[in-house]
């Protein structure tokens, strides 16, 4: 996902790992390579289980796991490394809430639109903006602050009460200067795990063998034989296979989900990247919102300080 406070550069090799805990949470870790001219901030929606709490997210430093996405990688044998592209982007873009220093990251998460308040002034969100965008209404919100204005941070990692049990979540809509378009290029690679991709998935097929009940290509082994599960700090099922899918080029410009099913075909919503992702719906207008305002709200404040 690549919503951004303030103007961006650009932002590419974006990975990004999911899996349900089993007790009602989600781990979720992100990484990206970006640049920007100026101190910027990510911001990424969150389906949190509600009422949401301000201590409902677990923010984790995986400072010392920066080849984490690497290593699972390297579960798909004789897979040449992705080549790394750099797409432009147009964006310019409180009881306070609590701040979390994770690593290269100044994070906290706001549990709702109205909480925006709590935050930086930076971040204040007018409520009334959001009364007529219901999708992400009652979303919570992790935010990111970049240390850096440029490279490729360790890993972003969270956990957060998730508000369904059935299903995988990837933040992966992009908003660049408040503009929403319906398609926008893609440049992820995701990976996920469950015992029921497990099940489904068969015998591994290679780096590109897409397996035909899941939708998925299927680590060659389990997870333990090619990550470094303690410095995973229980976000990685070391028993699992872990399972992955690249997504480049242009698609619909929304969000990602999995559905965790006995039927994995016929109840899948996991993309194809022949065809077009979830739909283009309203709630996307509402991360264009939030950063547009931000960055109105940023102007003011840089010309009060003159």
């Amino acid at each position: 996902m690549c919503c951004f406070a303030k103007s961006i550069l650009s932002v590419s090799n974006t990975h990004l790992f999911a899996r349900l805990s089993g007790n009602g949470t989600q781990f979720l870790v992100y990484q990206m390579q970006f640049k920007s001219e100026q101190v910027n901030a990510m911001i990424l929606p969150l389906p949190t289980a509600l009422p949401a709490r301000d201590e409902a997210v677990r923010f984790v430093s995986f400072e010392n796991y920066d080849h984490f996405f690497p290593d699972l990688n390297a579960g798909f044998p004789t897979d040449s490394p992705p080549p790394t592209r750099a797409l432009r982007v147009d964006s310019k873009a409180v009881k306070k809430l609590e701040v979390h220093d994770v690593g290269q990251f100044v994070a906290s998460f706001v549990p709702t639109l109205a909480d925006f308040d709590r935050l930086d002034p930076q971040f204040v969100i007018p409520k009334e903006s959001w009364d007529k965008i219901p999708q992400y209404s009652d979303y919570g919100f992790a935010v990111f602050q970049l240390k850096e204005l440029s490279g490729k941070p360790h890993p972003m990692a969270l956990e957060f009460p998730t508000r369904w049990r059935d299903r995988i979540f990837f933040p992966t809509v992009h908003i660049h200067d408040g503009q929403v378009h319906k398609f926008e290029e893609f440049d992820h690679i995701l990976y996920a795990q469950d015992a029921a991709f497990d099940k489904a998935a068969g015998k591994y097929l290679g780096p590109t063998g897409t397996n035909s009940r899941t939708g998925l290509v299927r680590s060659k082994g389990s997870a333990k034989e090619f990550m470094k599960i303690g410095l995973a700090k229980g976000f990685v099922e070391s028993d699992l296979l872990v399972h992955r899918m690249k997504v480049r080029g242009r698609h619909a410009n929304t969000d990602i989900m999995k559905t965790i099913s006995p039927d994995l075909v016929s109840q899948s919503d996991w993309i194809d990247p022949t065809r077009r992702l979830l739909a283009f719906g309203p709630g996307v207008l509402a991360l264009a919102g939030l950063a547009w305002f931000i960055r109105r709200r940023t102007r003011v404040m840089s010309g009060r300080s003159r």
